[in-house]
């Protein structure tokens, strides 16, 4: 759109010959448009204008701010459109991390053990009670506002736990990813909201849809085909699902721009952590 260019009171029309100019508009406004005819010759003499010329650009009123991939529809979109990045190109068509160390390449023969299994479900459940204590408590307000989500995995996977015991199998103790990871998360949540924030979305939002598919391949290896109640949700988890995500994105309305970025930066160390449980299925 062109600009707008203030007009002094001092300038008079330019006379041209054979030119017919419309009389000068009504208002108390002192701009032409850069467009307009013959405008580069041309100015308004407007009586009863006050002398102070007032500068307005188009480009600064009407150019809107810088937008966040994902922005329009709510926090919880950026929050998913960075994880989304973190992937690689064979974990999401949107991947576009680059494969840099061993353990983060794809796994090309799947091959989990009980014993690997059992890790991961031992360390998983440390850091779910860790995250569903720290809601609880709820040391900042907002923390309240994700209690009894119907998300909650602790529960289901004590009931997995008993299960394998009643198989005779023996149960181990947390091992240093879970502990790392559930200690990590207990400093963030009494100082830095916003970061715990990502770590919340990232855990319960993974595990219902690629930690689903990994608990059916491990169920087709070694469990033959058995559900676990880990993945398992009581209600309709597409509706748990969108409830959580409306909360988040109230709880973030009331956020800068600064914490929100410092939210999403949160987001490869929660990739980090949560990986290095999830190797556990193959130890």
């Amino acid at each position: 759109m062109a600009s707008l260019t203030p007009i002094s009171q001092s300038h008079s029309f330019l006379k041209r010959p054979n030119l017919k100019f419309p009389p000068p508009p009504h208002f108390s406004s002192s701009f032409i448009l850069k467009n307009f005819s013959y405008s580069k010759a041309l100015s308004f003499k407007l009586p009863r204008m006050v002398t102070r010329s007032v500068v307005v650009s188009a480009t600064t009123a009407e150019k809107p701010g810088k937008r966040y991939p994902g922005e329009a529809k709510g926090f919880v979109e950026e929050m998913r459109f960075v994880a989304m990045k973190l992937h690689t190109r064979d974990q999401a068509k949107e991947g576009e991390k680059e494969v840099k160390q061993p353990e983060e390449r794809t796994v090309k023969v799947w091959e989990p053990t009980v014993d690997g299994y059992l890790k991961f479900l031992v360390d998983s459940k440390l850091v779910y009670d860790t995250l569903e204590g720290i809601i609880d408590k709820a040391a900042f307000p907002s923390y309240a506002e994700f209690r009894n989500t119907g998300l909650e995995r602790s529960e289901k996977l004590a009931i997995d736990l008993q299960w394998f015991k009643e198989q005779g199998y023996t149960i181990p103790e947390p091992s240093s990813p879970g502990v790392t990871y559930a200690e990590y998360l207990k400093e963030l949540s009494e100082k830095d909201p916003q970061a715990f924030i990502c770590h919340f979305y990232n855990i319960y939002f993974a595990h219902s849809a690629g930690g689903r598919m990994i608990g059916k391949k491990v169920a087709e290896k070694i469990l033959d085909n058995k559900e676990l109640e880990f993945y398992k949700w009581d209600g309709d988890l597409s509706q748990l699902l969108q409830n959580v995500r409306d909360k988040l994105n109230r709880v973030a309305e009331s956020w800068t721009r600064e914490e929100k970025n410092h939210c999403l930066e949160e987001t490869e160390k929660s990739f980090k952590h949560s990986g290095d449980i999830l190797r556990l299925i193959l130890s």
